[in-house]
This record gives C-alpha cells, sequence and structure tokens, in this order.
C-alpha cells in the first residue's frame, strides 16, 4: 500500500533520513521507533508531502505522493500542533474539518461519540481555543481530528506523548477498536515501546535515518529493550 524507495532527505551535508526500501502493507500496524533525532518525524512528513525528498519516491496505492492529491482523501494524520487551528475551539475545528468531509451534524455528533472517553469532559462543549489547551488535550483533538472521513491509512507521531495514564490506555483502546472493526493501516512512531507493541505487530527501529532492524512475530517488546539496554 504504501512503498518507499531510494528515500533520503539531507539538510546541508548532514543526511537525516536515507530509507532505501520499506513497505507498509494494507492493514498492517506498522510502528516506528528510534532515540531522538533518528529521523522519525521527517520519515513521516515525506510520506505525507509536507517536505519534499532530497532525492528517492513515496508511492501510495501506487502513485507518487508528489504532485498527486488522490491519496489525501483516505489518509489521516496528526504530527504536531501546526495541523490545528489555534483560534478556533475543538467544536469549530472538528466542524471545520467535518465540512471538508461531507460530514452532516448528525454525522459529527455520532463520529464524536466514540471519542467521548478519550475527552473526558474536557474537549467538546467548552469555549477554550485550541491554543489555550493543555499539550495532552491538543494531541486528543489532533487524533481525533484525524479519523474523520474513515481513512484506511492514519499515521500519528509519538500519539501517547504528554497523555496522561488513563489518557493513554484510553487512547491505546480506541486505536485497537479501529483497527479490529475497519482494518486501519497504522503508522505510529512512539517512544513508549510498550503500548507501541501493543498496537503494532511490526516494529521497524530507525537510527540515525537508516532502518536498522525491521520486526515481526515473536515478543517485540522484549526485542526491543534488548537494542535499547544501556
Amino acid at each position: 500500500m504504501i512503498s518507499i524507495s531510494s528515500l533520503s532527505k539531507t539538510y546541508g551535508t548532514e543526511p537525516v533520513v536515507n530509507v532505501s526500501s520499506l513497505s507498509i502493507r494494507k492493514g498492517e500496524s506498522f510502528g516506528l521507533v528510534g532515540n531522538n533525532g533518528a529521523g522519525k518525524t521527517t520519515l513521516f512528513r515525506m510520506i505525507l508531502d509536507l517536505i519534499r525528498p532530497t532525492e528517492g519516491s513515496v508511492t501510495i496505492e501506487g502513485k507518487d505522493v508528489q504532485g498527486n492529491d488522490e491519496w489525501k482523501h483516505y489518509v489521516g494524520s496528526y504530527l504536531d500542533e501546526g495541523f490545528l487551528i489555534p483560534y478556533l475551539t475543538p467544536d469549530e475545528y472538528f466542524n471545520f474539518v467535518g465540512k471538508l468531509h461531507s460530514y452532516s451534524d448528525a454525522d459529527l455528533s455520532q463520529f464524536l461519540q466514540k471519542f467521548e472517553e478519550l475527552f473526558n469532559g474536557e474537549i467538546t462543549g467548552k469555549k477554550k481555543h485550541i491554543g489555550d489547551l493543555s499539550k495532552g488535550n491538543l494531541k486528543k483533538v489532533g487524533i481525533a481530528a484525524a479519523f474523520m472521513g474513515n481513512p484506511q491509512v492514519v499515521i500519528l507521531d509519538e500519539p501517547f506523548e504528554n497523555l496522561d495514564p488513563t489518557s493513554q490506555i484510553r487512547l491505546k483502546r480506541l486505536l485497537q477498536q479501529e483497527r479490529e472493526t475497519r482494518a486501519v493501516t497504522y503508522l505510529i512512531s512512539s517512544h513508549d515501546l510498550n503500548h507501541v507493541t501493543e498496537i503494532c505487530g511490526r516494529i521497524v527501529i530507525l537510527e540515525k535515518g537508516k532502518v536498522v532492524k525491521d520486526m515481526e512475530g515473536g515478543d517485540l517488546l522484549a526485542q526491543l529493550e534488548e537494542y535499547f539496554k544501556a
């Protein structure tokens, strides 16, 4: 479904990403892990055509993401706060994104119901602007919006970061439910090895922009802990 070929990004003389070949299958739960500066976010940004690679290509369903908007109709994503509109309230933002997906008011209401537990009464129905929300609540808004339009592919960068323990567990449960009911293809980067291995059946380790391990099966958590141990 997603194919990466000879993909690299260099800033000055410093290579940030250098992935010769990587394929992600439809319906796969793909986890991307690595230490700070490994190039995870840069790789996701190139997959989403937010930055142009120095060399190489990314295709989704056989079509290059550059110069082609078709893939955007079935890919949802949240990487950081830049995806949000700070001067809107969450309700206004959801209404705006919903209209982009031709949601009626009833459609939007039904969609948001499945996020009620994650929102925990802190997101919708309030007058606080998105720009005034906590880091954790910003993440909840962005993740919910990423699922609008029932995307086939959802890309999330560090979804558990800044969430309290209860919210992390609720998010993990929500992601698992979406995968089971709709066979969503996930691309998830995370420093939380426990959660990412519970959600993802395949884990790729990125180090200095290169794929150093591509793992499926077995005890993925134990394999990761062994790799990253001091």
